[in-house]
């Protein structure tokens, strides 16, 4: 684990060069619903509750697209949300954000094109030690390379996806910084855009997030409202594989968070 924080040294000058602009000083509350997805395939017969719960069919994923469609929604990637809640830039009309996590090979054979038919595009969290592995299940650097040329945001998911709570300060610099390190050396992109594994962190992840210059993260709590104060716990919307379209019209109605 020496190794990775000699590479935090390393990369040091890189980060404070690409560091985030500075926020303006006012404390902006902004709603944008960001949507969670994880598969978006067929249902394996074998599938268990946790598969089932996690997979959405890819033609209930194109009527969701559609809904979007007609409904006059807009993507906006995490960046330009940055500049909203740092900067009071505009952001278009109802607009939305679609996550995906892990980067299962389904983001690039079925979400990618259906999100360029739409006209729509998303950010993919990647697990880059699957692409460093070659897993046949996941997305391969070849194909994070061509997603990325197509203008989707191909963000850091950890190396391994393990959880990030109660952990050293080395484990959480190689998980954080070495799939930055990576997006970067085989995308060419900054990957300052993060998820944490299965939603977990503490105030040390917080912290080492902070250091190597993530700008964003996004957790797994349930919201909309996004605050400029708390960057780094920004709430999601989590898309199940019940979710028809009717379903995400009610869930980007957002009247069922009643804490917001």
């Amino acid at each position: 684990m020496l190794l990775a924080a000699a590479g935090l040294l390393c990369v040091k000058g890189t980060v404070d060069a690409q560091r985030a602009p500075g926020g303006d000083g006012t404390m902006r509350r902004i709603r944008v619903p960001i949507l969670m997805y994880h598969y978006v395939s067929p249902l394996p017969a074998d599938a268990d509750d946790t598969r089932r719960d996690l997979t959405i069919p890819p033609d209930v994923f194109a009527a969701h697209l559609q809904y979007l469609t007609d409904e006059g929604y807009h993507t906006i990637s995490l960046y330009q949300l940055y500049d909203a809640l740092m900067q009071g830039t505009t952001l278009p009309p109802k607009p939305v954000i679609l996550t995906f996590d892990d980067g299962y090979l389904d983001h690039y054979t079925s979400v990618f094109p259906a999100l360029q038919k739409y006209g729509f595009t998303g950010t993919f969290f990647v697990i880059t030690g699957r692409a460093d592995a070659g897993d046949p299940a996941y997305l391969s650097w070849a194909q994070i390379d061509a997603m990325a040329q197509a203008g989707m945001s191909m963000e850091a998911h950890t190396k391994s996806h393990l959880t990030l709570d109660a952990r050293d300060r080395d484990f959480l610099i190689y998980e954080l910084l070495g799939s930055q390190e990576s997006l970067q050396a085989h995308a060419n992109v900054p990957a300052r855009m993060l998820s944490y594994p299965v939603g977990r962190y503490d105030d040390q992840t917080l912290q080492i997030t902070r250091e190597v210059d993530y700008w964003l993260a996004v957790t797994t709590q349930s919201g909309n409202r996004l605050v400029s104060t708390s960057p780094l716990e920004l709430p999601r919307i989590r898309v199940n594989g019940a979710t028809g379209p009717t379903g995400i019209a009610y869930l980007l109605r957002g009247d069922w968070l009643d804490s917001n």
